[in-house]
């Protein structure tokens, strides 16, 4: 196999696959996801430098229980399996995984094994006994025949075992988090000094690679980027126009749902500081026709999806029938709207919502990369820092904020009420330490008092959350007087809002979005 191609991360139906293959590219060394129906014969076809197995929510034991091609451990590709990729290692190649009576969650001492030849690599760099993070129930009680165990804990006798002579390595624990001690340094290791990978894979290798993608994909026709003004449509409108250049044009869609005066920015941004040929379709009217009386989010999803999708047509034919449509779609939009290993969590607009007679064909050079990996593209490209660091915005907009029908009204309520959690958070120097921050407008009304008489408005909530890629995200601890400050500015500076409340919820459990 080829030490300069990907490492293939198989998805056993984890959400970690993702964060196995952020990891991986941390390392500087190209990742992609793979479904664990691939064959070895199609493994080999890619020719990885790697593979490594994900963990999974199934027992091995169980019936229909996900399998790998046995053929992978014959390939000659090093394989690395990580919780249930180890447990399956052991049981297709011949050792025991069983019950032991007590499972292993959360943080656990790891023992390196002193014995044997050598230590192993994978622990070269780790020291004797360190904190892992473990998940599992099952355990491997016995090494298939020519492994060997290299670590343990208290509970399980084969927290690790490797056959070095087949390139075959698994860890129970999971060394993509950082609750386990040095799992960064144990994955490197693998990549580097088992799979043979350079760390090679940098934000410029991506750019040429996308670049290069993108013109052979388009060739000399016309493209069109449906512009948002957020850091995803920018850079890759961004990464294209470094493409093709004059080919593109931008069209630029205000839904009448935007953040207040996020219009007039873009304008400015693109048409002006960056010289984009850039049209302006005003389509607010259309848009809130389109959703009148429509309370369903996925509904919602799909009409905006489906209108943005019209729009960009009609300005297609305008501009000579362009065949090619650039969107910021990210690994995170693909892998929420449903994979055939992962459950649709919510349609985006972009992917789910996109309508079966759409006349496009799509240009997504983003649709590989997380949003930290797009941000580090947007840097290297240059654009400036209020777009790069902008916090994310759904594209379906705020009516995805507001919890029931959409209204101009509702829409103008909260804008206003968003505008001011935006200036806070900025003021209080809280913004970029955010993942996301903004305001959601139920369709409630609460009772309330203000100046000694009777009130029936709508109340607020405040969303902020933390987080690395939005798979996962924790509620972000505001300051006191930083809420103090937004509660009283809402009240009292937007008309129709009586009550604001703060959101505390995680994901999982939650989404960040409400809708």
């Amino acid at each position: 196999m080829s030490a300069d191609g990907p490492v293939l991360v198989v998805d056993f139906g984890a959400q970690y696959a993702q964060l196995i293959a952020r990891r991986v590219r941390e390392a500087h060394v190209y990742s992609e996801i793979v479904p664990h129906t691939i064959t070895a014969a199609e493994i080999v076809a890619r020719r990885p430098a790697g593979v490594i197995l994900s963990g999974g929510p199934k027992s091995v034991n169980v019936d229909g229980a996900p399998l790998l091609d046995p053929g992978v451990y014959d390939a000659g590709v090093p394989v690395l399996g990580i919780c249930y990729g180890a447990q399956l290692i052991a049981r297709q190649l011949g050792g025991v995984v069983e019950r032991t009576g007590r499972g292993e969650y959360g943080r656990t001492a790891l023992n390196v094994a002193s014995d044997g030849p050598a230590p192993s690599v994978l622990f070269a760099g780790v020291p004797p006994a360190f904190d892992v993070w473990m998940s599992h129930f099952d355990g491997i009680t016995a090494a298939p025949a020519g492994f060997r165990p290299t670590a343990s804990t208290a509970d399980v006798p084969v927290a690790a075992l490797e056959d070095p002579s087949r390139g075959i390595y698994g860890v129970q624990f999971h060394p993509e988090v950082v609750h386990t001690h040095g799992g960064q340094e144990i994955l490197k290791a693998f990549l580097y000094d088992v799979c043979g990978c350079r760390p090679s894979w940098t934000m410029t290798s991506v750019i040429e690679s996308s670049v290069e993608a993108v013109r052979a994909q388009v060739g000399a026709e016309h493209v069109i980027c449906g512009l948002s003004g957020g850091v995803d449509s920018a850079v890759a409108a961004a990464l294209v126009h470094k493409a093709v250049g004059s080919q593109l044009t931008c069209v630029f869609v205000d839904t009448g749902l935007l953040r207040a005066g996020e219009a007039s920015q873009v304008e400015a941004t693109f048409r002006e500081q960056f010289n984009v040929d850039l049209v302006h379709v005003k389509a607010g009217d259309r848009f809130l026709a389109a959703l009148d009386d429509v309370i369903d989010p996925e509904r919602k999803r799909k009409i905006i999806g489906e209108t943005f999708i019209r729009v960009f047509e009609e300005a297609a034919a305008d501009l000579g029938d362009a065949r090619f449509l650039v969107q910021g779609t990210l690994y995170p939009d693909i892998i929420e709207s449903g994979t055939k290993d992962a459950a649709k969590i919510k349609s985006h607009h972009n992917v789910g919502g996109l309508p079966d007679d759409m006349q496009f064909e799509l240009v997504e050079p983003l649709r590989n990369l997380f949003k930290d990996e797009v941000r580090a593209v947007g840097e290297e490209l240059g654009l400036p820092e209020e777009i790069v660091w902008r916090q994310p915005f759904p594209g379906p907009g705020l009516a995805v904020r507001i919890v029931g029908g959409v209204t101009a009204e509702r829409v103008a309520i909260l804008q206003a009420a968003d505008a001011i959690v935006t200036e806070e958070i900025r003021r209080a120097g809280l913004y970029r330490e955010l993942w996301q921050s903004f305001a959601v407008l139920p369709v409630v009304r609460t009772v309330g008092v203000m100046g000694d008489e009777r009130t029936y408005a709508y109340p607020i909530v405040i969303r902020a959350v933390t987080s690395d890629d939005a798979m996962t995200a924790d509620w972000a601890r505001l300051p006191y007087d930083v809420l103090e400050r937004l509660s009283s500015r809402i009240i009292n500076e937007v008309p129709g809002v009586n009550r604001v409340a703060f959101d505390i919820t995680s994901k999982p459990p939650g989404t960040i979005e409400w809708e």
